[in-house]
């Protein structure tokens, strides 16, 4: 799939992949800035449809129900999908395109790509993005939003041939290969691996409590408590990815690391970081 064509003299609304665990009661920031942009997208009323279907416990939609209304949206809906029929329900397709945020929770990806894929809702969340409509998922719903997802992978600091498997996901961007919790599971060397296949995809790694906030503009800006590491293999001038086995060292050569901390961003456009308010806080 591909993402839909924002309309000429439009602009479609800020993808927001989060890295999981993030704050929800003491200081939830990234809750707290989706929920703006999802207000900006509404004329200044925040319309959440919260899709909880990578999560099997029973109550996490019910609970972002709740944390979204005290953060100030004026609606919230939970809508849950059990089979691929339910994707093509009316009600739930009118109700989803009556939202200004849509947010996936955590859970297991595959269950988004399976019952989701290649339905009218998966593509009513891309038209609606493509429409100024605010995009989020945390950890597993972060992984599911770019073209390339993540399906699951080994740990590790070192890209291992073979130790990653790639599926299609909801297809909102194909500029991104994200994966999630990354300092806390040791995830480089998979993400890694991810980008050794085709590097044309710009790797982002999303600490815990820490989001991507994509704009418009294709620039990443950085919110939460962590980091987020930007892998740019664009410019790789060897990668032994073709004449290994599965299970061997991958040798990449000219792969450029990017840490960002909030206030830094990172441009999908000209792949150039930038410090930003960090460096002219120093000066």
């Amino acid at each position: 799939m591909c993402a839909s064509k924002v309309a000429d003299g439009k602009q479609r609304g800020w993808i927001i992949p989060i890295g999981g665990a993030e704050d929800k009661e003491n200081a939830p920031a990234i809750l707290r800035r989706f929920v703006q942009h999802a207000a900006e997208a509404g004329g200044g009323r925040a319309d959440i449809v919260v899709i909880p279907t990578a999560s099997q416990l029973q109550d996490t939609g019910a609970r972002y129900e709740h944390i979204f209304s005290e953060l100030g949206a004026a609606r919230v809906t939970a809508m849950d999908f059990d089979t691929r029929r339910d994707c093509e329900e009316p009600s739930r397709l009118d109700r989803l395109q009556q939202a200004s945020g849509v947010f996936f929770t955590g859970g297991n990806q595959l269950r988004l790509s399976t019952l989701l894929g290649g339905t009218p809702i998966a593509k009513a969340v891309r038209v609606a993005n493509a429409a100024g409509v605010a995009v989020a998922g945390t950890s597993a719903g972060a992984a599911f939003i770019s073209e390339h997802m993540i399906a699951n992978g080994c740990e590790g600091s070192t890209p291992v041939a073979g130790s990653v498997r790639l599926a299609p996901g909801l297809g909102l961007t194909n500029r991104f290969v994200i994966d999630q919790h990354f300092r806390q599971r040791d995830r480089l060397g998979r993400l890694l691996t991810a980008l050794a296949y085709n590097p044309f995809a710009v790797g982002i790694g999303l600490d815990e409590d820490t989001a991507a906030f994509i704009a418009p503009d294709n620039t990443v800006h950085v919110e939460g408590s962590g980091g987020i590491t930007v892998v740019d293999a664009a410019e790789v001038d060897f990668s032994s990815m073709d004449s290994i086995d599965e299970g061997q060292p991958v040798c990449l050569l000219g792969v450029k690391l990017h840490v960002l901390t909030k206030g830094a961003t990172f441009n999908l456009h000209t792949r150039q970081a930038d410090a930003g308010v960090l460096r002219r806080s120093k000066r």
